[in-house]
């Protein structure tokens, strides 16, 4: 934190005791007031491109926000996280970004304003606290808080336009709470070793708690490196480091165990059901499904992973095709600039606070981006986002440290050659969607290739305004292509379970689609391995108001006569309507301000119910109307749905409302 002096006053005048005193606290104070006015623009920047149009993306996600609708309208279904208000099955993570929308939505209603500006509103914080992390650490090493300043908002600004950022937080997957909680565990890390506090490492263990119960296993991506950080550079005696972080870890353990206590020890008659297990265990859960089945492919119940649908893993996946455009733009930038770094500070005392930065940060980029480049299972392109903070950290303080020392000629090339980096990997990039601004690409080369080489050289000037100059041009090159990629990102709406950054020249599911319409390796539901259509689970597969994929990636959009068929009467039911599929459900909930259960969960291959217990639902008069829809074909997993679906058309007759196919239960 930046230290203003205050000069001394004559104590019955008050005049400054020294006037040359006054003029100095006048000018730090005024340079304070400047670098808050540039923070605050720069934040309101982020909010801006955050918040533009940001309602057109309607549900956005309406798997999550269905379940954020049926924790605004039930406390036990907030708590669990449940898809619908009558408790039926959970979503297939913890709920801690559901409590953040949930409250939001019974407080504001629901809307898509309501569920997507809390997103928003986390990369804006996620931001700030990136910029105040960065900051510490450069003003030491600087010396100088003008440069400590512009070190942290240039790794903001790193962050913001990162475009695998710009589509998070303006999406309701968990993934924004998740960067927001690990980005301030990084930042208390930092605190714990800069300050010597060991209340700030008890912090980030919360922070890291939490993230568990937003996202599992993956928070745990960052520990190792936030470890290596503490081990390695905090002051305390080894012995006491040691103890310090076992203390923080048992913090860890308690804040995400709590919650994995209460759902294992409630009965499961009192509780939902837990979505994406295979036995009713969210321990299960997060070693399974959310767990060594995302590294080795082996995900009961999931319908793809691996190969067959989820790209190929290999050393450069984060550079290729499916990843290369939402994350990649500023990794051998960022890889570069650590490395000088860490060569630069290689005969500092071990309590360096540029060592413990880059090790935080960089070890972020390095595990995450390993484990996400090389695991079997499923991943998605916008599962990047969680890298960004990384890639802005070491950015953002290499950038200005190096700048700073750039009359050393080593320095001076390292620097310039992380310009060019920056430009060849955006002209790769930007080359893979060609239509899109086909002028930028070679802009951006030129310019990160003269800005490289004027770097290189810019410690023999003496010209204030050819080195600014200099540093503009290589701001500009290496964040033109991002910026591009995030404006087109923010332009568009997005829906659905996968959702991918970039223009719309680029593929819609961030993998190149199949000629079905489909990401290749995953079956078209209701066909066979050969592409032959298989049977329905009777009539049209949810007809025109079916999802994508079979209600697999994208909600049903009911049309309003089955809307009205489902409210009526509602008031005798439990649940307004069951299909198959959460996604299905989602679509038909939402439209109805009912329950509507999710048969087998969010793949539809959850043993939940299995068909005894829906027969007695129905015995009971619990569920009104059954909705046709395709069975998904799982790895493994329950074929309850499939069997539910059977007995359905065998027993009741259907009918067809308003282009979908329903069968009436009467119990």
């Amino acid at each position: 934190m930046t230290t203003y002096f205050r000069p001394r006053t004559d104590p019955l005048t008050g005049v400054p005791a020294d006037p040359s005193a006054s003029a100095v606290a006048r000018h730090q104070m005024a340079g304070h007031l400047r670098h808050r006015l540039e923070l605050a623009l720069a934040l309101l920047g982020t909010a801006a491109l955050y918040l533009w149009g940001l309602g057109t993306s309607g549900w956005a996600n309406a798997f999550y926000s269905a379940a954020a609708q049926a924790g605004s309208q039930d406390w036990t279904a907030w708590f669990f996280g449940s898809s619908d208000a009558a408790n039926s099955i959970t979503v297939d993570k913890p709920p801690a970004a559901l409590w953040i929308t949930g409250l939001s939505v019974r407080l504001f209603g629901l809307s898509s304003w309501s569920i997507l500006v809390p997103q928003a509103l986390m990369g804006v914080a996620t931001a700030w606290i990136l910029y105040l992390a960065v900051r510490r650490s450069a003003l030491p090493a600087t010396g100088s808080a003008r440069l400590a300043h512009r070190a942290g908002l240039l790794a903001a600004t790193i962050l913001a336009l990162t475009p695998v950022a710009t589509l998070m937080f303006r999406f309701n997957n968990p993934d924004a709470l998740l960067v927001l909680l690990m980005t301030a565990a990084g930042y208390a890390v930092l605190r714990a070793i800069q300050d010597n506090r060991l209340r700030w490492l008890v912090l980030a263990g919360v922070f890291l708690g939490f993230g568990f119960l937003t996202k599992q296993l993956q928070v745990l991506l960052v520990v190792p490196g936030f470890a290596l950080a503490y081990l390695m550079t905090a002051s305390p005696k080894l012995g006491r480091r040691i103890l310090h972080l076992l203390a923080a870890g048992g913090v860890m353990v308690a804040s995400a165990g709590w919650w994995i206590a209460v759902v294992e020890l409630v009965p499961a008659q009192l509780r939902p059901y837990i979505g994406g297990s295979q036995d009713n265990s969210v321990l299960e859960l997060t070693f399974g499904y959310n767990g060594l089945g995302r590294l080795n492919g082996e995900e009961t119940g999931s319908v793809g992973g691996g190969g067959n649908g989820w790209g190929d893993p290999g050393l450069f996946r984060m550079f290729g095709t499916e990843f290369g455009g939402q994350i990649a733009w500023l990794i051998p930038s960022a890889l570069i600039l650590g490395g000088a770094l860490l060569w630069l500070g290689r005969r500092s005392p071990r309590t360096d606070a540029i060592r413990a930065s880059v090790i935080v940060w960089g070890s972020w980029l390095v595990v995450t981006g390993l484990v996400f480049s090389f695991m079997q299972g499923i991943i998605h392109p916008y599962y990047a986002v969680a890298l960004a903070p990384g890639i802005a950290g070491v950015a953002g303080l290499g950038g200005v440290v190096l700048w700073q020392r750039r009359a050393q000629v080593p320095v001076a090339v390292l620097l310039g050659s992380a310009v060019v980096a920056a430009g060849l990997t955006a002209f790769t990039i930007l080359g893979r969607t060609p239509s899109f601004l086909p002028w930028l690409r070679w802009t951006v080369l030129l310019g990160a290739v003269v800005a490289g080489l004027a770097v290189s050289l810019a410690g023999r000037w003496r010209s204030g305004v050819l080195t600014r100059t200099t540093a503009g041009i290589a701001v500009v090159a290496s964040l033109a292509g991002p910026l591009a990629y995030s404006v087109a990102t923010a332009s568009v709406p997005h829906t659905g379970a996968i959702v991918s950054a970039g223009p719309a020249a680029a593929a819609g599911f961030g993998v190149a689609l199949g000629g079905n319409g489909t990401p290749p390796g995953i079956r078209r539901p209701g066909t066979t391995p050969g592409g032959t259509q298989q049977g329905t689970t009777g009539g049209p597969a949810g007809g025109q108001g079916a999802g994508g994929m079979g209600g697999l990636l994208n909600a049903a959009t009911p049309s309003s006569e089955l809307v009205t068929a489902l409210k009526a009467d509602a008031y005798h039911y439990t649940w307004a309507a069951a299909v198959v599929g959460s996604n299905n459900a989602a679509g038909y909930q939402l439209a109805t301000g009912l329950p509507v259960m999710a048969v087998g969960g969010f793949n539809g291959t959850d043993p939940s119910p299995t068909l005894a217990q829906f027969q007695q639902l129905v015995a009971d008069g619990k569920i009104h109307y059954f909705i046709a829809s395709r069975v998904m074909q799982g790895n493994g997993g329950s074929d309850a749905a499939a069997e539910i679906a059977a007995w359905v058309a065998a027993n009741y007759d259907p009918q067809i409302i308003g282009g979908t196919t329903v069968y009436e239960l009467p119990g």
